[in-house]
């Protein structure tokens, strides 16, 4: 039985995309690359398409962090600081649960990032609930944000 793992999107699968992977034995993240090129633009968010999707078991997530070297040399992040892959996410039916990765330029210069660069790392991790956790009938629906509507 498979329990995690990352699979190139359809629309990505001739493209030359690789799967994440650690880049030592002590590394938690598997890193992700840009499946384009793309201009960071300054104070502008960019969405950057990884061409990947990820899956897990039911009762886990993956948490996205951006690089070190780019924040740092670049001043780039997440928008939203991290992001999380819902477990549901993989092979919704609006986009397949493509990871794309919303970048914000901090700086007044664009930032080139060409194919291959690698942008993020992706984490497993396990979640707990409440006692009597209900949910309310939600299913995915959708891709970005599809949850939250």
């Amino acid at each position: 039985m498979r329990q995690r793992g990352f699979e190139i999107v359809s629309s990505y699968i001739d493209k030359g995309i690789a799967l994440p992977r650690r880049q030592t034995a002590a590394s938690a993240g598997y890193d992700f690359a840009a499946a384009e090129d793309v201009v960071a633009a300054p104070q502008t968010v960019t969405l950057i398409p990884t061409g990947l999707k990820a899956y897990m078991l039911p009762d886990e997530y993956l948490s996205i962090h951006i690089r070190s070297s780019l924040a740092v040399k670049h001043g780039l992040s997440l928008i939203n600081g991290q992001g999380i892959i819902d477990a549901d996410y993989y092979n919704n039916p609006t986009n397949e649960g493509h990871i794309i990765l919303a970048v914000f330029n901090h700086g007044t210069q664009a930032v080139q990032i060409a194919k291959g660069t690698r942008i993020a790392q992706g984490i497993f991790n396990k979640y707990l609930l409440v006692d009597n956790d209900r949910i309310a009938g939600a299913t995915r629906t959708g891709g970005i944000g599809s949850t939250g509507k």
